[in-house]
């Protein structure tokens, strides 16, 4: 593994030479539920940096109609944002492994933060090494399934012994042997389900040694900081951010905006059906400046200018075949920071950057072609109906 080719443990030795080992359980145990978390993260974040992935960010996502129209049209630009995130969950990652070297027994994996910032420094070409990792990352995360596993039957296991405590107080309560039918298949449960228990403890992060686990988290830690740094970094022109553009993100309405969008394509739908407190709740969700934008709009709007039901969806499909797909994606992302499940959705595919004046333009027209829908709907429905004489 990486040790010998990027002499990890060289470095670790020469900053932990003058350190004493702690006195420190030498199996993971409890903390098996926490180390199983981290290495879920650095296994999405791997996926996310495998080299067909990259290529479909290059190629297709940073040309996206999604993109280019919410995002940005300099490539560089939005390379520069694709590495600031990236960074900024590699950096989730790192601290999490930094923190259980420090929960280690070997005193030289201490010294985690002082390693990891020399690798700023000097960088380190991978390629080569990229099946290893894998390798060491699968083993990795086999344990990690063991361990949610344990996770659940150890809450099963404590139902068990609180199920067969309380019928052995009532057996007790009322002078009765322990040897009822009930009593007995509890008891035969309650084994199983501890022999159940032992055995994933054995197949589980619990019974491994904390500091054989966290050298192939070391590992995997070199590698990703390496991949990002070939696939962004050598490309990304550095350049101040734009302060005057507003992220949907940033203030926390990327979420909201999917919302928005996803409650229009429902309406936009069913428009001959459209309840009246569907219409006020996206009325009262819409941002203030929209609010403001529709009333104005709606007063200028040129009664002369008519638009058939067909024309209407046919403008609003224009929009909605783009956007729907980023707000999806959006309400993905937001479902995988939860549940640390991994899907490979990175921010630019979502309304996280997405200029927030920019979309307020998108969300206003929609708004105005919503009005017309709806008005043409009521005005069909006052038509007389023809009855002949």
């Amino acid at each position: 593994m990486f040790r010998g080719k990027f002499d990890v443990v060289k470095v670790l030795d020469t900053l932990g030479s003058n350190m004493k080992k702690v006195d420190i359980p030498n199996t993971i145990s409890i903390l098996a539920f926490e180390v199983a978390n981290t290495i879920v993260k650095g296994y999405n974040l791997m996926q996310s940096l495998s080299e067909e992935n990259i290529q479909i960010f290059l190629k297709e996502i940073l040309y996206s109609e999604g993109v280019q129209l919410l995002v940005s049209t300099d490539i560089k630009e939005l390379l520069s944002i694709a590495n600031a995130d990236k960074r900024e969950e590699f950096e989730v990652f790192l601290k999490e492994v930094v923190r259980f070297g420090n929960r280690s027994r070997d005193a030289q994996l201490h010294q985690l933060n002082r390693y990891f910032s020399r690798l700023r420094l000097e960088p380190i070409k991978t390629k080569h090494l990229q099946k290893e990792v894998e390798i060491a990352m699968q083993e990795l995360t086999n344990l990690a399934q063991y361990t949610y596993e344990l996770f659940h039957e150890l809450h099963a296991l404590e139902r068990s012994e609180n199920l067969y405590s309380c019928k052995i107080e009532e057996v007790e309560s009322q002078n009765l042997p322990r040897k009822g039918k009930s009593l007995m298949v509890l008891q035969s449960e309650l084994k199983n389900q501890r022999k159940l228990v032992s055995n994933l403890k054995k197949k589980s992060l619990w019974s491994k040694n904390l500091e054989e686990v966290m050298y192939k988290l070391v590992d995997v830690v070199t590698f990703i900081h390496c991949v990002i740094v070939d696939s962004f970094e050598e490309n990304v022109e550095r350049k101040k951010a734009n302060k005057k553009t507003e992220r949907l993100g940033i203030h926390g309405l990327a979420l909201h905006y999917a919302n928005l969008i996803t409650q229009m394509d429902i309406i936009a739908s069913r428009s001959i059906c459209v309840l009246p407190n569907m219409r006020d709740k996206l009325y009262n969700d819409l941002p203030a400046s929209v609010k403001a934008g529709l009333r104005y709009r709606l007063r200028d709007l040129d009664s002369k200018e008519v638009m058939t039901m067909t024309q209407i969806k046919a403008e609003m499909e224009k929009v909605l075949q783009w956007l729907i797909p980023i707000a999806i994606d959006t309400v993905k992302n937001e479902f995988r920071k939860k549940t640390s499940t991994g899907n490979n959705i990175i921010r630019l595919q979502t309304l996280y950057h997405a200029d927030k004046q920019k979309m307020d333009r998108y969300i206003l027209d929609l708004a105005i072609y919503l009005h017309r829908l709806i008005s043409l709907v009521k005005n069909q429905d006052t038509i007389p109906a023809y009855s002949p004489a």
